[in-house]
């Protein structure tokens, strides 16, 4: 009986894979290749997200998570951080599975699990945000990229095309009124990767259809899924770094984030390697190492978020190395 009501909540809860198609969605196919690897990303999203909600217990859902592919598992523990923020907004729940996940082997992959809970928040009604776990300050941004994500892969019409930005975004509460739309945007831009079906030129376009205001938080968000997704060969990177003018260290930093996520999980690929040596030129382990250093270790001041102040200083460390020019 309890492993039939696993697999009813599977059905209920979780997504159908043929969402993660390119032609269901619209976006540009480059080549087979190319498709090959955005529709496998979304179908691992989905087995992962499907491991969380069926499994008895984390321990259950780890052990089929562990065995998802070096090149996946990222987004394998991102649909897991989905369906455990899903299951804890659920009544009857205990309200732990995220924290459960961050404290197993969920903690060596928490940046995923963090956007995770984002893509949960897209899917559930405001009133249940509340119930969402993202304790940690820093991170908790991660959460808002996630949601950006979301909406601009499943609402393209309205977040790119219509380019449409929530004017009093409600979540979090205690944070400035002005930043949430930047994290969003950072999701967004990521979005922009698969949208543009990983052809640099193509995404080059779409991020220079809105306000330059905006460019800055999408070159972040495309800079870390050409590094953490791939797609693309040294030379279109380098077209797309070349392309992205002024905005440079923004897309290091964003490649930043994608090495040390690789890093701290073990999951470091070849790609990785030549993403962050065109957009950073460091190696993914330096890339982790300037993170770390970077990160800030005070509270939020003069309004502006440690998450910001984070960015910020990565994009200027990786400049004053002369990894980029601004």
């Amino acid at each position: 009986m309890a492993s039939a009501l696993r697999a009813l909540r599977r059905r209920i809860l979780t997504p159908d894979t043929s969402e993660t198609k390119l032609s269901v969605r619209g976006f540009y196919e480059k080549n087979a290749e190319a498709r090959e690897l955005l529709e496998t990303v979304g179908e691992t999203f989905l087995a992962g997200y499907a491991y969380a909600v069926e499994a008895r217990t984390i321990e259950e859902a780890e052990e089929r998570l562990e065995q998802v592919p070096t090149q996946f598992r990222g987004f394998a523990y991102e649909g897991a951080g989905m369906g455990f923020a899903v299951m804890d907004a659920l009544p009857f729940s205990s309200g732990r599975n995220v924290r459960d996940c961050l404290a197993g082997r969920g903690g060596e992959h928490i940046y995923m699990v963090y956007v995770g809970v984002g893509w949960a928040m897209a899917r559930l009604p405001k009133f249940l945000w509340s119930k969402m776990y993202a304790p940690d300050p820093l991170l908790r941004w991660l959460a808002l990229d996630g949601y950006g994500f979301h909406q601009a892969y499943f609402h393209t019409a309205k977040y790119v095309d219509g380019q449409y930005q929530d004017p009093d975004f409600p979540w979090p509460k205690d944070a400035p009124g002005w930043y949430p739309n930047h994290a969003i945007d950072q999701g967004i831009g990521r979005a922009l990767w698969f949208i543009g079906g990983t052809d640099p030129d193509r995404v080059t376009a779409l991020i220079r259809k809105f306000p330059e205001s905006r460019h800055a938080d999408l070159y972040a968000g495309t800079g870390l899924a050409a590094s953490y997704a791939c797609g693309a060969p040294e030379e279109e990177l380098v077209s797309f770094r070349d392309d992205a003018g002024v905005y440079r260290p923004n897309l290091a930093q964003g490649s930043v984030f994608a090495a040390e996520a690789r890093v701290r999980a073990g999951l470091v690929v070849p790609h990785t390697l030549t993403a962050t040596r065109v957009f950073c030129g460091v190696t993914p382990e330096e890339a982790a190492g300037i993170s770390a250093e970077a990160r800030p270790d005070q509270p939020d001041q003069g309004g502006v978020p440690a998450y910001e102040l984070w960015r910020q200083r990565i994009a200027d460390r990786i400049v004053s190395l002369g990894g980029v020019s601004p």
